[in-house]
Formats: structure tokens, C-alpha cells, sequence
């Protein structure tokens, strides 16, 4: 008969359980050499052989790779043409007008006109502002408007006006530079840093066992008489005989089964860890490294809308 507590003492649980993580901690192992060889491949130039006999030659690391991008950069911006503007300011507003005039002067050339604008003044007849109705056509800064006003009524005083010019600007192109930017893969790749956070063995074990015993007994007797007689007067003849035969049968039936079932799971939950210390020291000391500077000479370029 099975006994399942000798079994399952039976059971090697020190493989069981030591096997797994054995396993585990060897994964983390070629995980760190995975890490090692990704930043030696991905990361840094690989050495060149050497034709010499010394070993000593070769070197161990290579140069860090960059990646190269292109681009351009506004060095000046782009500034559209912008028309001349005329104000005029009051300086000595004056006495005693009544209907007071401004009059600006005429470019001299084709397409040119000359600058209208209003007075205002106030009830004493003094002038106190010049309202621009148009600015005329053909103003430049060598050439820039002049305005007067008509003189007072008797006993009044002329006021004195200045003229306020900003001559016209040409449109100027944007200038681009083309810049060259140096950016070490390492820092804008992601380094595969993998961690095993959390490890869970089950094992499931179940014994059945079942005993059947049978026994089944028969017992038979069979008998068999007979009689007879003859006779007269004077004699009688009698017989008899009687016949018996037994019968016994015994049976017994043993039977036995037993059911073992074993189930082993293993969960295994891996992170991407922190990057250590001296890794983030490297990446720190090459987004130092990064590097722009000019590709090429300054291009104009006019932006039209």
C-alpha cells in the first residue's frame, strides 16, 4: 500500500527549489554581459586590429559614436517692408486763428503727392493737435516732408509745428545658418538595463491512493436416499442407502491503485532597473560632449506669404 507522506519526503526539494533560482541568477548574469556588450557595440567605436605581435596593442575601447544631424538656424530674422509714416507735433500752439490751414510739400519725380491733414484748436484759437488725413506718395529719408500753417488773423501769434518722419524700409531677407549637431548614440538610445524584481515557484503535489478488497465464500450440501423392500409370511427383506457429498468454495480479490500528480510553475517578473551611478556619470559627461557648430556659410533667405 502507498503511503504519501514517505513520498512527498522522497521529493528532491532542494532541486526543486535551488534549480530555479540558480536559473534566475544566471539570466541576471548574461542580462549584465547583454548590457555590457550593447554599450561596447552600440555605443563605442569597436577597435581596429592591430598587425603588431603585442596584444598590448590593441585597445580595449574605442571612440564614442556620435550622430551627426544638419539643420539650419535663423541667425536674423525676416523683416517685411514697412511704409513711411508722418506725424505732426504741436510746439507753440498759438493764438487768435479762426480757420487755420496746414500745407506739406510735393516730392519732386512722377507718381509723388503731397500730405493733407486738419487743424484742430480750441476756442481761444489755439491750435492744439494736426490730424493726418493722407500721407501722400514719394517721401524718403532725403527727400522728407515739410509742413507750415497759415498765419493768424490780426493780433493773433503763429503757432510752430514740427514734423515727425520714419522713412520707408526695404523688406529684409532672413539669414539661415547651416549647423552641424554632434549627439553621442548613448544618450538617445535606451539602454537595456533588465532586473529581476520578483521570482514565484509553485509545486503542487497530490497522492491518491485506493485499496479494494474482496471476499466472497460458498457452501453446498447434496444428499441422496433411497428404500426397498420384499417379503412373505414367513421373511421380510428390507434395504436402504442414503448418499451425501458437500461442496465449499472461498474467494478473495485485492486490488490497489494509486494516482500521483505533480505540477511546477515559475513566475519570473523582470524590470528595467536605474541605470547605476557611473552609467549615468558617462551619459552626463557625454550630453557634455554634444557638439554644434557651423557647416557652412550664412545664406539669405526671403520669405514671401
Amino acid at each position: 500500500m502507498s503511503q504519501p507522506g514517505k513520498e512527498l519526503s522522497s521529493i528532491d526539494f532542494r532541486n526543486l527549489i535551488g534549480g530555479p533560482l540558480v536559473a534566475v541568477v544566471e539570466a541576471q548574469a548574461q542580462a549584465a554581459l547583454s548590457t555590457v556588450n550593447f554599450i561596447r557595440e552600440v555605443g563605442f567605436k569597436q577597435p581596429v586590429k592591430d598587425t603588431g605581435d603585442k596584444a598590448e596593442d590593441l585597445p580595449t575601447t574605442g571612440e564614442p559614436i556620435y550622430v551627426v544631424f544638419k539643420y539650419p538656424k535663423e541667425v536674423s530674422p525676416y523683416s517685411p517692408a514697412v511704409p513711411y509714416s508722418i506725424s505732426v507735433n504741436v510746439t507753440t500752439s498759438g493764438s487768435g486763428y479762426t480757420s487755420p490751414s496746414v500745407t506739406f510739400n510735393k516730392p519732386t519725380g512722377t507718381g509723388t503727392a503731397a500730405a493733407t491733414a486738419t487743424v484742430e484748436k480750441d476756442e481761444d484759437g489755439k491750435i492744439t493737435g494736426i490730424v493726418m488725413t493722407s500721407l501722400g506718395a514719394g517721401y524718403t529719408a532725403e527727400k522728407p516732408p515739410t509742413v507750415t500753417i497759415s498765419d493768424p488773423p490780426a493780433g493773433g501769434t503763429k503757432a510752430v509745428l514740427s514734423v515727425n518722419f520714419t522713412p520707408p524700409q526695404n523688406p529684409v531677407p532672413a539669414v539661415f545658418q547651416e549647423m552641424k549637431l554632434e549627439v553621442p548614440m548613448l544618450s538617445i538610445v535606451p539602454i537595456p538595463y533588465l532586473r529581476v524584481d520578483e521570482v514565484t515557484i509553485d509545486f503542487n503535489a497530490k497522492i491518491n491512493s485506493m485499496q479494494t478488497y474482496e471476499h466472497s465464500r460458498s457452501y453446498g450440501v447434496t444428499t441422496d436416499t433411497s428404500t426397498s423392500a420384499k417379503g412373505g409370511f414367513f421373511f421380510a427383506k428390507a434395504s436402504a442407502s442414503f448418499k451425501c457429498s458437500t461442496a465449499y468454495q472461498s474467494n478473495s480479490k485485492s486490488t490497489g491503485q494509486v494516482e500521483r500528480t505533480y505540477s511546477l510553475a515559475i513566475h519570473v517578473r523582470a524590470v528595467q532597473d536605474e541605470l547605476p551611478g557611473g552609467m549615468e556619470k558617462i551619459l552626463g559627461i557625454l550630453e557634455d560632449a554634444i557638439k554644434t557648430q557651423p557647416s557652412g556659410a550664412p545664406k539669405e533667405t526671403v520669405l514671401t506669404t
